[in-house]
């Protein structure tokens, strides 16, 4: 009981915490009781604190083993702060003159350094080997040990000698951190470190606040981004990209845009990059452009989203990227693009590395892409990747879960790759495996002479993506698993084999199916936006419905069904980006140029309208410098009303009367963007007028005022454009 209470006295009196968090606790007794030890914990978990307690309670200097040395002198910054002796904490790097070193020298032989950080550079030096080793150490502690394994996301050929050295230096004990890594990485680094003996210490990877997304790359996706952006205000956000020119470049366009961004990359000046970040966490930019590759050790905890603009070279990159968002356990927004195109790319940057290197990477990407296409729960997956099990069925919280797709018994489907991976002996990965049950003679399947096996082409019924699904879910569902020492190897875990004897239902995602819709169902496709728009996929639901009206006019005097003079796909296309001239029509998915010569113009003249009267900001209006002027007041009115700034006071204070703000709201709503304007409602009317002028809209054919007035008469058009608004963001948008 005493030793407990005294942890929380030095606790409270080092660092003025009450409470450890999580592990943090059994961790530091190991630390203090000279176990090796070694922790998995997310970021934001309170790492650093599971080595600095045990160093300050321990007789000797703890050698902190850091790979970037602005986080070194962060990290010392802040003991300093704990401590009334500046002496306390030190870091010996390449940034340090003859001077500052022998000062370094000097406080660590009287005794007066607890934490000394090194980087694996300056560790390798003989004469700091010759000075360590007549300096009582406490223990070793590696920080971002995932450095150390090739199967990485950070991987430093440094670090595989850690171990050599420290068997020169002086063996102490070992804590080796990290916050991300797989079962693979976790004992390459065991091992490497010579602690396979070690406590081990892992927190859940589960952050349940974080929101996971991933959408297609298109053509359009700066504006995309651009418009995401302004539709969350003065939120702090993270926009990651791979090239430092994409950095710079894209820095450019949200600047020229009125977003308050900075970019952040290796390639740029230290002073400059400092203040940059500075400015980020002060708050005076509202989103930092940066690269992956960077390590930004922004520790800032209201990071409302991350955005990647190109997908990561692996999970456990995309898993450390997104972890910067949310850490309050507030509101947290991941969304990452993805294109084939960018796996191509990342593909070709790994020609002319090592064989093994290459192999590496692209079982890494093969990952990345897995997630990037997956209809299953996101969560799932990514925990899976740590070696962690999810069995909720609905994480209510990422894409795939918030638009579940229809599942499909795949019993016999699991069967047919549990057996052929049973006859190939567990020796290869899922791509020889598919091609196998494809019955692809490949050189490879030629050489080993597996196409003489009964079981080759037991598969070529079915799509390449089924059975990439099928490994998947399997993978998943723990019926395989990938080999350690083989990474990609895949094995039939005690459940598969199991299975194999006693099949059990196995259901898989149905992926999307490109198909026409079939005549039946666009010939009774009446009153899609009648609902409220729930179904349609169109940003703008009153455009849509009028497109709507029109094609049915049109079809009536052709004598034609709609479905032939536009698809509803093409109307959704159409009312969400705004095409105003044929040319622009052309660009609309099954739209031609006979069939925009045909009927175009009769659309354009209306969408033409529709924007004006709106004043809708079109996606082909944001363009760099070309972005109206008109937006600023409709990005402060945004920004305002998630202040919950009531409505008569934001129009006063812009200057404008009510009708005329209720307008610009209207606008807002009807261009795409989610806003919530609950807290004036309730303040404004009732509940039951809220609901009821709420269910008209929800049962109505249309969005139009005079209607709405018409059949609503005991209300006023100021309460029912109110309750519109609110209307249109729920549902539509």
């Amino acid at each position: 009981m005493e030793k407990q209470k005294t942890l929380h006295e030095e606790l409270k009196r080092y660092f003025g915490f009450d409470t450890f968090k999580g592990n943090q606790k059994a961790i530091i007794e190991s630390v203090l009781s000279e176990k090796d030890t070694f922790v998995l914990m997310p970021t934001g978990g309170g790492k650093s604190l599971c080595y600095q307690l045990p160093a300050l309670l321990s007789k000797g200097t703890a050698i902190i083993i850091s790979p970037l040395i602005a986080l070194m002198k962060n990290q010392v910054d802040a003991m300093r702060n704990f401590s009334e002796d500046d002496g306390i904490a030190h870091f010996l790097n390449s940034s340090l003159n003859k001077q500052e070193i022998e000062k370094v020298k000097q406080d660590i032989v009287s005794g007066k350094t607890k934490l000394l950080y090194v980087a694996p550079e300056s560790l390798t030096k003989m004469e700091n080997i010759d000075f360590l080793r007549n300096v009582p150490i406490s223990f070793y502690a590696v920080d971002e040990a995932h450095c150390i394994s090739e199967w990485g996301h950070d991987f430093r050929p440094e670090y595989r000698r850690i171990r050599p050295i420290i068997n020169e230096i002086g063996p102490r004990p070992i804590i080796a951190l990290t916050a991300t890594a797989t079962p693979k990485v976790q004992h390459d680094i065991q091992k490497t470190l010579g602690m396979l003996d070690a406590e081990v210490f892992k927190s859940s990877f589960n952050r349940p606040n974080l929101y996971y997304e991933v959408r297609r790359k298109s053509d359009n996706v700066d504006k995309e981004i651009i418009k995401y952006i302004l539709s969350q205000g003065n939120k702090s956000g993270i926009v990651y990209c791979l090239s430092r020119k994409k950095v710079d470049d894209f820095t450019l366009i949200l600047q020229a845009n009125d977003i308050r961004a900075l970019p952040y990359h290796a390639g740029m000046d230290a002073a400059t990059r400092s203040a940059n970040q500075d400015a980020f966490l002060m708050e005076q930019a509202n989103v930092i452009v940066a690269t992956i590759a960077f390590g930004m050790g922004i520790d800032k905890p209201d990071v409302r989203y991350v955005i990647h603009y190109d997908i990561p070279k692996s999970l456990e990159g995309y898993y450390q990227e997104t972890g910067r968002s949310g850490r309050d356990g507030g509101e947290g927004k991941c969304i990452a693009f993805y294109s084939s195109k960018d796996l191509q790319k990342l593909e070709r940057f790994m020609q002319g590395k090592p064989v093994s290197e290459q192999e590496i990477g692209k079982q890494l990407l093969l990952e990345t892409a897995a997630y990037a296409e997956t209809s299953v729960c996101r969560r799932k997956m990514l925990l899976h990747y740590f070696g962690e099990e999810y069995n909720e069925a609905n994480c209510g919280n990422c894409d795939n879960c918030l638009n579940p797709k229809v599942k499909v018994e795949a019993k016999e489907l699991l069967v047919t790759v549990l057996e052929a991976i049973s006859v190939l002996k567990e020796k290869h990965k899922a791509d020889y495996l598919i091609n196998f049950l494809l019955g692809k003679e490949t050189s490879e399947i030629e050489t080993f002479g597996h196409n003489e096996l009964e079981e080759f082409g037991s598969g070529s019924d079915e799509e390449e993506s089924t059975w990439e699904t099928v490994i998947r879910q399997a993978l998943l569902d723990n019926y395989l698993k990938k080999d350690i020492e083989n990474y990609g190897i895949l094995k039939i875990t005690k459940k598969g084999k199991e299975f194999l004897k006693k099949p059990v239902s196995f259901k898989i995602t149905k992926e999307d199916e490109e198909d026409e819709p079939d005549i039946e169902e666009l010939e009774s496709e009446e009153g899609l936006i009648s609902s409220g728009g729930g179904n349609s996929g169109a940003a703008d639901p009153a455009l849509y419905a009028m497109m709507k009206d029109l094609r049915k006019k049109i079809s009536k005097k052709l004598n034609v069904p709609p479905y032939v003079i536009f698809q509803p796909v093409s109307l959704e296309a159409m009312a969400t980006s705004y095409p105003i001239t044929l040319e622009e029509l052309q660009n609309i998915p099954g739209v031609g140029a006979g069939k925009a010569k045909r009927y175009g113009q009769e659309f354009i003249e209306l969408i033409k309208k529709h924007v004006e009267e709106n004043e809708i900001i079109r996606p082909e209006d944001l363009r760099v410098k070309t972005v109206a002027n008109k937006s600023k007041l409709k990005v402060s009115i945004v920004q305002a009303i998630d202040r919950k700034v009531a409505l008569d006071d934001l129009a006063e204070s812009k200057g404008i009367d009510f009708n005329e703000m209720l307008s610009e709201v209207e606008a807002i709503v009807y261009s795409g963007t989610k806003i919530n304007i609950n807290y004036f409602l309730e303040e404004v009317m009732d509940a039951d007028t809220i609901n009821e002028i709420y269910d008209y809209f929800r049962e109505a054919e249309t969005d139009n005022l005079e209607k709405a007035m018409d059949e609503l008469p005991d209300y006023s058009e100021t309460e029912i454009r109110l309750v519109r608004i609110k209307f249109f963001s729920e549902m539509a948008n």
